[in-house]
């Protein structure tokens, strides 16, 4: 829709153009009731919700409404003299015009409208947001000496009875804690309470309760990307992943110990229909490393879900050898892995990913699902919001795969998992590929 309403206004800018030049007029009634009739039928289309309207709307609209009332005002007005024509004006005015109109649909092009994923489950969701302040640890990103906060974000049944097995997300490496959103929504739906930690510094942007704005820290997002690319020897990319571990899971046990505590007492209407014997953790990328590490580290972790990440945690640095092992230990805990393209060829060949290896005997009891034709990003919402900005920020790589499938059934099979490990509830016996 976005793309057609870009051709059709262009084409009707060049029409006026085509007729000036030809007819000699830089202004006639045929030019102002054209503009007034574009700005008219842009609004029939919002309401009749073929254009659904979001902010991102308001640059393009708000010109329409400059070009049509400007082309009222000249129809209303007498003309004894008529402007002097001149060709050139009429395609510097139509070329810059063109350009104006790009530039205003560039948010409406960034982030379109788009349907939001299915949600099967029998409750309505509500959520809240709260600020946790972490009087244990000073931020290590700046030397203010404060104390770290860490931000949260809510999805529960809202009118339902009873409590609810407790979920825990970690974000990926410069996400939000909204990125999977159709996942927490349709998990809450069916009866589970999930909260998403954002890690200030570590997440693109983070909004406290009381209206701090925190950015992604310049340091880190160089750290990650020089990591990629190869700019570290492998036992500094070892310790680097160990210290990005060791703020993540920090961040995560202090909300989870925050949570538990506080629904202990039931003073909320959040905390309240929170059931504390039953426990998971679950993340993308970066975050659902940090969700199998810390499953290592607390003992009240019933279920895992890791989306497309390595196992930094259950690898060894040898610095006799220069190797990257996995340890040794058994993985008892039920454990769910979905694996994109991005990751699936990597883990048979690449020492990052040596510990998620299929023939990994410590994880014979993970179950192992790859999403073919999927990146790394389609599997959390942002495709789905910003094609354009998940095609930039893999690198140009599309996905092969319909952005609608990869995240229904992904949502899908985390909630039967979660279903099947914490609830009791029926068999879990996924597809191998889907």
């Amino acid at each position: 829709m976005e793309i057609l309403i870009l051709v059709v206004t262009l084409v009707f800018e060049l029409a006026i153009a085509v007729y000036s030049i030809v007819t000699k007029q830089s202004r006639s009634k045929i030019k102002s009731w054209t503009r007034i009739a574009m700005f008219i039928g842009f609004m029939m289309l919002s309401l009749g919700k073929v254009v659904v309207w979001e902010y991102t709307w308001g640059l393009f609209a708000g010109l329409l409404f400059i070009l049509a009332f400007k082309e009222m005002f000249s129809l209303l007005r007498k003309q004894t003299h008529p402007p002097r024509y001149k060709a050139f004006s009429t395609l510097w005015k139509f070329l810059l015009l063109a350009l104006t109109v790009v530039v205003t649909l560039v948010p409406v092009l960034l982030f379109p409208q788009h349907r939001l994923p299915q949600v099967t489950g029998p409750y309505a969701v509500a959520t809240a947001t709260y600020s946790y302040v972490d009087k244990n640890r000073i931020e290590e990103f700046t030397d203010q000496g404060d104390n770290r906060f860490v931000n949260v974000e809510f999805w529960y049944p809202e009118q339902a009875e009873g409590t609810y097995p407790l979920l825990v997300f970690s974000h990926g490496a410069f996400g939000i804690k909204s990125s999977n959103t159709s996942t927490f929504t349709e998990l809450a739906s069916h009866g589970y309470v999930v909260v998403s930690i954002d890690h200030p510094y570590h997440s693109f942007y983070t909004v406290s309760e009381d209206g701090k704005v925190v950015t992604i820290n310049p340091e880190y997002m160089q750290e990650f990307n020089n990591a990629n690319k190869g700019g570290y020897s492998l036992g500094e990319y070892f310790e680097l992943n160990q210290k990005w571990m060791k703020l993540r899971t920090d961040d995560m046990d202090f909300v989870m110990d925050t949570i538990l505590e506080q629904a202990e007492q039931k003073k909320d209407p959040v905390y309240e229909r929170i059931d504390t014997q039953k426990v998971g953790v679950f993340g993308h990328s970066m975050g659902g490393t940090a969700s199998v590490a810390l499953s290592r580290e607390r003992d009240d972790i019933d279920a895992v879900v890791n989306i497309d990440a390595p196992f930094f945690s259950e690898l060894v640095y040898d610095k006799v050898t220069n190797e990257l092992t996995a340890k040794s230990e058994p993985f008892t805990i039920p454990l769910l892995n979905v694996y994109s393209d991005d990751v699936w060829i990597q883990l048979d060949r690449s020492s990052s990913y040596i510990a998620n290896s299929i023939s990994n005997k410590n994880f014979k009891g993970a179950y192992n699902v790859h999403f073919k034709g999927a990146k790394h990003l389609s599997l959390t919402d942002l495709p789905l919001f910003s094609p354009i900005l998940a095609n930039l920020l893999q690198e140009g790589r599309r996905a092969d795969i319909d952005k609608y499938y990869v995240i229904e059934t992904q949502n899908e099979l985390i909630l039967r998992f979660f279903d099947y490990a914490l609830k009791n509830q029926g068999q879990f016996a996924p597809k191998a590929t889907y």
